[in-house]
């Protein structure tokens, strides 16, 4: 076990690729932590490692060596259906792209996460509600993704990446896809339901100017979490 007031802590992580002369190390050592309600921008040039990374602390690939630790609990030795229901329930993930599905409302995008974790369906319908409502966009609760922007896309994915109540929250280019002032609400927007509700952010972003804003920066450096200070 490790302190749980880090929601989610890498210890000397180390992912390697390939044997011999050709293996390639990607991550070489990683020890790394979030706080609850804290929110870590991760800013490094492509191909250091960021989405493998993310991958191994979304328990979506094993490490090499070391030990993700999510809410104190250690994941290295759960068995896959083990670690299916970790992520379905303690980890939270939004992409560049929402990939909300086409056939269901913004509501019923949001429900579906908690059903399969269990909720009823009055239950999660009220949740799902008042995250919409919480995101803004509570009247657009019966658009289909086709129906809505891109930023009210994106806002319904955050929505329903945190609808399980999960202690770590995963984000990738989350605002990417999006022209500058919608980038802005979008992130206001999700570092308000950060704060609101307690979850670790690890944000992926190229991004400056929004990570400036989150609480710390790190970047990959030699396959290794470090400091990063933006201009």
């Amino acid at each position: 076990m490790t302190d749980v007031s880090h929601s989610l802590r890498l210890q000397r992580i180390e992912r390697h690729f390939g044997e011999g002369e050709t293996r390639l190390d990607v991550l070489t050592g990683v020890d790394f932590s979030i706080a609850a309600g804290e929110m870590v921008a991760l800013v490094a040039p492509s191909g250091t490692g960021k989405s493998t990374l993310l991958h191994l602390a979304g328990l979506l690939e094993r490490p090499d060596a070391g030990e993700v630790y999510v809410n104190g609990v250690a994941c290295g030795g759960l068995d896959d259906a083990r670690r299916t229901e970790m992520r379905r329930r303690s980890i939270g993930f939004v992409y560049q792209f929402h990939h909300l599905l086409p056939e269901f409302s913004a509501l019923e995008n949001i429900m579906l996460p908690q059903m399969i974790g269990g909720l009823g369906l009055k239950e999660a319908s009220d949740r799902a509600q008042q995250l919409l409502e919480y995101m803004r966009i509570g009247k657009r609760a019966t658009h289909r993704p086709a129906e809505l922007s891109g930023g009210e896309q994106q806002r319904v994915a955050i929505a329903r990446a945190v609808a399980n109540n999960p202690y770590v929250l995963l984000a990738d280019e989350p605002t990417g896809n999006l022209d500058p002032k919608t980038s802005h609400y979008v992130f206001d927007a999700l570092t308000a339901l950060v704060r609101q509700s307690g979850v670790a952010a690890l944000i992926a972003t190229h991004n400056h100017e929004l990570a400036k804003r989150m609480d710390r920066v790190v970047t990959l450096d030699a396959g290794r979490i470090v400091p990063h200070t933006i201009g």
